[in-house]
């Protein structure tokens, strides 16, 4: 509106302001090419990277780096696949010392057919990782207690999950994403679970920060259209958290008034 000054709505992570508050995953496209169209699409500014399972040495093979510029998208390496601390810590120090990433994404995982976080070894990880000076982005359950104690380890982003990896549940607990997003200064990303791009909009209008996003995207009919749908939900349920819903009421309220009836 002309004349009138819109406050500007920061999406900001370990003190980096980002455009967009989809995060996209880079696993379980058909090829490297199918992936970076479909985070192009999704307009995504972060993109996580298992640095377990992606070629980012070889450079006789095809690298990721090749195909999604880490001079416009950043990084994130994350720990998929990790089911101890040890395993958790080794791979970030490791991604520390390939490419100098200091912003991660954590992930201890505690069984291998739900794929639950396991979150003793998730909070010990955190411990160290903040002491060591990295900025932890940490995947975990919707507890709003174990998420203040993660907050209080020093992390950098509480993500918890919506259900289990991949499974497409969408958000099973939304009345614990509220406690944590009432109680929690942290950008608060949903993490896991979506499968439509509908998930994505009640994330953002139950005050979610962001959301990340892989299978429901990569394994989509469509992945690109997908990844279309996913950018304009995140966009459309942050817009509507910021207006201000109506309140919930159990009976009818006329939308004309009720004065100067003919």
């Amino acid at each position: 509106m002309e004349g009138v000054k819109l406050k500007k709505d920061n999406f900001i992570v370990a003190k980096k302001r980002f455009n967009s508050r989809l995060i996209v995953g880079t696993g379980k496209y058909k090829n490297m090419s199918e992936c970076a169209k479909a985070v192009r699409l999704s307009g995504a500014d972060i993109v996580t990277v298992a640095v377990r399972r992606v070629n980012i040495t070889n450079k006789k093979k095809p690298i990721l780096m090749d195909y999604i510029d880490p001079k416009k998208i950043t990084y994130l390496p994350n720990t998929a696949g990790c089911f101890s601390s040890k395993e958790a810590l080794r791979t970030l120090r490791l991604a520390r010392e390939i490419g100098g990433w200091k912003l991660v994404k954590l992930e201890v995982l505690g069984d291998r057919k739900n794929l639950f976080p396991e979150m003793i070894e998730t909070l010990k990880s955190t411990e160290v990782l903040s002491k060591e000076g990295f900025k932890v982005m940490v995947y975990c359950n919707d507890d709003p207690l174990m998420a203040k104690r993660l907050e209080e380890a020093g992390a950098s982003a509480i993500m918890p999950l919506a259900a289990p990896i991949g499974s497409g549940l969408g958000i099973l607990n939304k009345v614990n994403v509220k406690i944590i997003r009432k109680q929690t200064k942290l950008p608060l990303i949903i993490d896991a679970g979506l499968g439509e791009a509908s998930d994505a909009t009640i994330a953002m209008e139950l005050g979610c920060d962001g959301v990340l996003v892989n299978t429901a995207i990569a394994k989509a009919k469509k992945p690109f259209d997908m990844a279309l749908a996913f950018k304009h939900a995140v966009i459309a349920g942050r817009k509507s958290y910021l207006s201000g819903r109506i309140k919930k009421t159990f009976s009818g309220k006329p939308s004309s008034p009720n004065k100067g009836i003919i």
